[in-house]
């Protein structure tokens, strides 16, 4: 970056430039300030650099990316400088380190008003100041924007890493972050709320005859037998590997054995090769069902699930037990 001008000489005029908008008589206070070369590529400001001068576009572009996002800007955070713009206004106000690096997009030629001459042109002039007021507002309703954006990003891939890959049911993680509240809510409403755990029946035998595909496939469609006979205030999830665990609010353990005994009539009357030239298994599961008692919480519901359904699987599998 190197000065090959000022501005008197250069032929650039303030007529085109956001800071200097329905101002008067300002290009000779900005006559002798110096206007700088920068080649594509080089850096104009980055997080090394004190405060000490506004840098305004002539001709070219920069690019501005914040420090959280260098290295990429996947997020859409960097943005642009197109030319009348202007950079470093807020590092010259707080006299602060640079918070952005900046870098000339093409060649750029940039006008650099130091701080001293800012401050003093505000001082002079009402409309400098309310412009850069206006500049400054935009950049906050920007950032706002942009904050904003990332948030729903981060949410859309937050609630995607709740969900199970293959089967697409909540997984484990999820399981852990909402099932205590709504065991809570149950417990402050005086509502029943019950769980079913489910368990594939053979399953490693399953995958040792027909493969680990056939395994995957017979999970998934396991998930879409879940899916398809619950509520939609239901909630399914991928418990680990072969069990499955249903969470039906609302419903007392008896409710909860009902639908577990459909679900298990559902499982067994399944597909899961769709070519019907090959040998069609049955795949079934056992179920062990608990209703929430007065004052449990999520771990020893899930071991009251958890035991009936051992006892299902003790009495010979393919059946639905209740916790006693």
């Amino acid at each position: 970056m190197e000065q090959f001008t000022t501005f008197g000489a250069s032929g650039y005029t303030t007529e085109n430039l956001h800071l200097f908008r329905n101002v008067n008589d300002v290009d000779g206070v900005l006559a002798d300030c110096p206007v700088v070369r920068v080649a594509a590529g080089q850096s104009v400001l980055d997080a090394n650099n004190r405060g000490g001068c506004l840098y305004i576009v002539l001709r070219g572009a920069l690019n501005v990316e914040p420090m959280a996002t260098q290295g990429g800007g996947a997020d859409g955070t960097a943005t642009k400088v197109l030319p009348g713009e202007c950079v470093g206004e807020l590092s010259v106000l707080d006299e602060e380190s640079n918070s952005s690096t900046i870098t000339a997009v093409q060649q750029t030629d940039l006008l650099v008003i130091e701080a001293d001459r800012l401050w003093k042109l505000i001082d002079e002039s009402n409309d400098v100041a309310r412009n850069l007021l206006r500049l400054l507002s935009f950049r906050v309703r920007t950032a706002n924007a942009q904050l904003r954006r990332r948030q729903k990003v981060g949410e859309f891939y937050r609630q995607l890493s709740m969900l199970d890959g293959l089967t697409g049911l909540h997984n484990r993680a999820w399981l852990d972050e909402n099932l205590s509240p709504l065991i809570a809510d149950a417990h402050a409403t005086s509502k029943p709320l019950s769980i079913v755990m489910i368990d594939l029946d053979h399953f490693k035998q399953f995958n040792d005859t027909y493969g680990h595909l056939a395994g995957d496939e017979a999970l998934k469609m396991a998930s879409r037998v879940l899916n398809g006979a619950l509520r939609p205030t239901d909630f399914a999830v991928r418990y680990g590997g072969e069990e499955l665990l249903v969470i039906l609010p609302g419903s007392s353990q008896t409710a909860g054995v009902m639908v577990a005994q459909r679900l298990c009539m559902r499982l067994q009357q399944a597909v899961v090769f769709a070519d019907m030239r090959k040998p069609l298994p049955h795949i079934t599961a056992s179920f062990g069902v608990a209703g929430l008692m007065p004052a449990q919480d999520a771990n020893s519901l899930i071991s009251a699930a958890d035991a009936a359904l051992y006892h299902a699987k003790e009495s010979g599998r393919n059946r639905v037990s209740a916790a006693i």
